[in-house]
């Protein structure tokens, strides 16, 4: 099987998982609906998803490991943030009540990992081969990927805070909270779960700039070099410091708790992702 085959039913695989759990968990009626709000992921669903992983994981190693000519760019980015976003919320559904997340993070996953097919990304230089480098990469996508799952809750907080706040939510009986929104997490819970995820995302970070420098000194004699991916970390690192400050220091929460996280995530994304974007697909630099 060629690998844009591979690609192309990997992220048919989680489209159609993705609009199962958009039709079960979000839109569906009647009791069928119903049954599936007030359950967890079922047996089936949780093996379901292990499948399109798999064909990702596969794709992934064999574009970033098994070759000897590492390629890597926004797409490569992306795919592999939302093949660690995928495994996140897999491991944290046994732990906590998210399934209704998974009707946003898998049709995205759909995306992103198709993304390598058309976008192979530039060639990278020799000091990529290396093992610093490779933990380097290694640290930033997780951290990457936890804050992408960070953005998500943001995002999902914010649409049930205002629909909360608006009384769309309500049932026919006048309960405060009626379909699929009701099979959600309390908003407590939910920012509760979103501070754990800014504050490993942070440590992730940190390490990821620490190493950064460490290898721009041992390769370019130099700290840090000035680009637009070390200003836009620094920024977004700074911006994160500050909302964990706000959050343990003087109680942040709620709205400003989800703005500062969502214009944190921004920078990030343009500290590497959407730079690439520009270059190798506006401008065509490859």
């Amino acid at each position: 099987m060629s690998d844009i085959l591979l690609y192309a039913v990997t992220s048919l695989l989680y489209a159609a998982l993705g609009w199962h759990f958009w039709r079960a968990r979000w839109t569906g009626g009647g009791e069928a609906a119903r049954e599936a709000e007030s359950a967890g992921l079922l047996s089936w669903e949780r093996v379901a998803v292990l499948a399109p992983f798999m064909l990702h994981s596969y794709l992934l190693y064999a574009s970033l490991f098994a070759t000897t000519e590492l390629r890597f760019g926004f797409s490569q980015a992306l795919s592999v943030t939302l093949w660690l976003t995928v495994l996140i919320y897999w491991v944290e559904s046994m732990i906590y009540d998210v399934k209704g997340m998974q009707a946003l993070v898998l049709p995205l996953a759909a995306a992103c990992a198709l993304l390598p097919a058309f976008f192979p990304g530039p060639e990278t230089p020799a000091y990529a081969q290396t093992f610093v480098f490779r933990i380097h990469l290694l640290v930033a996508m997780l951290a990457y990927s936890l804050f992408t799952i960070a953005a998500l809750h943001a995002t999902l907080m914010t649409l049930l805070e205002r629909r909360l706040h608006g009384g769309k939510l309500a049932g026919p009986s006048g309960e405060s909270l009626a379909g699929p929104w009701a099979s959600l997490p309390p908003l407590m819970t939910l920012e509760t779960l979103l501070f754990r995820i800014l504050t490993l995302g942070f440590v992730l970070l940190s390490l990821t700039l620490v190493s950064g420098f460490v290898f721009s000194e041992e390769l370019f004699g130099q700290a840090a070099r000035f680009n637009h991916k070390t200003v836009f970390g620094i920024i977004s690192w700074i911006i994160f410091a500050a909302l964990l400050v706000g959050r343990y220091a003087r109680g942040w929460r709620g709205r400003t708790a989800l703005r500062w996280t969502l214009a944190g995530f921004a920078a990030l994304l343009l500290a590497y992702v959407g730079s690439m974007f520009v270059l190798e697909v506006i401008l065509g630099r490859v």
